[in-house]
């Protein structure tokens, strides 16, 4: 696995996690913020071969 996928995996890792938690606390702009995070970095990788799992 090279660096670009390992990076784009813990980016969405993060981004997912940050996401969990803005929801919990209900800070919808972060919510937001990092839903279109996580839809970049799904494209990006879709853009570039990278398996993701739904």
């Amino acid at each position: 696995m090279g660096e670009f996928t390992t990076t784009i995996e813990h980016r969405l890792d993060q981004a997912y996690k940050g996401l969990r938690e803005a929801r919990s606390v209900g800070d919808e702009y972060l919510a937001d913020t990092l839903t279109a995070e996580i839809e970049d970095l799904r494209r990006l990788a879709d853009d570039h071969g990278i398996p993701l799992p739904r």
